[in-house]
Parts: C-alpha cells; sequence; structure tokens
C-alpha cells in the first residue's frame, strides 16, 4: 500500500494507494523515464533479453493503473551463491513511502525461489540515503571496489561516471 501525505492545504490528509509487484515488461519502459536516460533505458530493455533467458528478473512495483513507480534487477550471473540486486529506483516523488523496502523484499523472495540463500548489492559511498536503507534491512558491508558506467550529459553525449561502491550482502 503506497500512502501519501497532501502537505499543501491539508497536511493530515493521506491517500492510500495499493500497488503490487511484477515483472518488468518492454511496454513498461516509456513510463520509465524519471528512472533515467534514454541509454539507460536502452539498457534496461537489453536486461529485460536476458530476464526472458532467466539470467536476471527485472521487477516493477506498480500503482492500480499498472505505471511502474519502483524498478530494480536481480542478476544471478555474477556470484554463483547469491542474487545481485541492482538498479534499484523509485521515482522520486514516491521515495520515503516504502516502495523501495517492497522492491527489495519482493527481490529477496525471488532469489530464495532460486535457492538462494544470499543477497548482495553494492552501493555507491556518495548515496548514504540508499546505504542506510539497505542496512535497515539487514545488509551488510564486507568490502568496496571502484565501479563506473556510462551516462548521458544533458547535451546527448556519453561521459564516463567513475565511484567507489560498497559491497553488501545479507543471509535470506
Amino acid at each position: 500500500m503506497l500512502t501519501a501525505v497532501s502537505t499543501a492545504n491539508d497536511p493530515a490528509a493521506t491517500i492510500a494507494v495499493p500497488v503490487r509487484v511484477r515483472d518488468l515488461l518492454p511496454r513498461d519502459l516509456p513510463a520509465c523515464t524519471w528512472a533515467g536516460t534514454a541509454t539507460h533505458l536502452r539498457h534496461v530493455e537489453g536486461e529485460l533479453a536476458r530476464a526472458e533467458a532467466g539470467e536476471v528478473d527485472y521487477l516493477a512495483v506498480c500503482t492500480p493503473a499498472d505505471l511502474p513507480v519502483a524498478i530494480g534487477g536481480i542478476d544471478y550471473t555474477v556470484s554463483g551463491q547469491a542474487g545481485t540486486l541492482w538498479q534499484l529506483g523509485v521515482l522520486p516523488a514516491l521515495q520515503s513511502r516504502g516502495l523501495g523496502t517492497l522492491l527489495i523484499r519482493a527481490a529477496e523472495d525471488r532469489i530464495r525461489r532460486r535457492g538462494l540463500r544470499r543477497a548482495e548489492l553494492a552501493v555507491e559511498e556518495s548515496n548514504p540515503r540508499a546505504r542506510g536503507l539497505y542496512e535497515r534491512l539487514g545488509y551488510v558491508a564486507y568490502g568496496s571496489e571502484p565501479d563506473g558506467w556510462d551516462v548521458e550529459g544533458p547535451d546527448g553525449e556519453l561521459r564516463r561516471h567513475e565511484t567507489t561502491c560498497v559491497l553488501m550482502g545479507k543471509s535470506l
């Protein structure tokens, strides 16, 4: 259940909206522009092809209108002993409403159904808010490593984003 609090006229007013978790589908991508650039969404589209092959699961938390408001993947090829969560994101206007928690718990359920008993992820050192969520959900840091990926600038040109990520894991 997604609960949004109105702060405009009546700060006590709330709206509760049921949500459900399902597989992300190619038809969902036009509604996911909040999740990243066109380059990123083309990458996600490629990951959906890997989902058809069973290498990954890519999940969506959807509203009653079937619009994704949180998405994220689980890669089963990174480690033979764990499902690796990655590309987790929540529509910015709906962050801090429990959608990330719901998405991660659904991902953990998928990992368990694969017969794995560990979930892992990497979070940028510069993202303490996400790291705090993962820690609240029981993830523990066990190392760090450099990482990088291409990002699309406002001019449409690709640039390399270099960072250091904290590696975190959780027994399921």
